[in-house]
């Protein structure tokens, strides 16, 4: 059964987890809006924000696989969570992926098995 509550994921077609989490919520009955991140970055307030509802810290929801992320010495420790943030605004490549909205909370499904606790 479908479920009229709206979903949305923050996806990045070329992630094999991002495409495995799409996969589950249809498999669930659910049409997600997609939001390909990449294309369309979400905001300093909504990246705060779906980090906040997800309930992970700033340095959690930094993507730290890939060149980027130790050319801009994102490593350091001393980084605040503002200047991690800048980074993400950025570049959004930094953003780990995939979070999902569903009405029953905001995950960063990485792993993937993170969404069936809002679906």
């Amino acid at each position: 059964m479908a479920n009229a509550a709206p979903v949305t994921i923050w996806h990045n077609p070329v992630c094999g987890t991002s495409r495995k989490t799409l996969a589950r919520l249809e498999e669930a009955g659910l049409t997600p809006t997609i939001i390909q991140y990449l294309k369309t970055p979400p905001s300093r307030e909504e990246l705060a924000g779906a980090i906040a509802a997800a309930g992970i810290s700033v340095r959690e929801a930094l993507r730290q696989k890939g060149d980027l992320y130790t050319e801009l010495g994102l490593a350091d420790e001393s980084l605040t969570d503002d200047a991690l943030l800048d980074a993400m605004i950025a570049h959004p490549a930094l953003i780990e992926r995939p979070f999902v909205f569903t009405s029953r909370g905001v995950r960063l499904c990485r792993p993937m098995d993170k969404v069936e606790e809002i679906i």
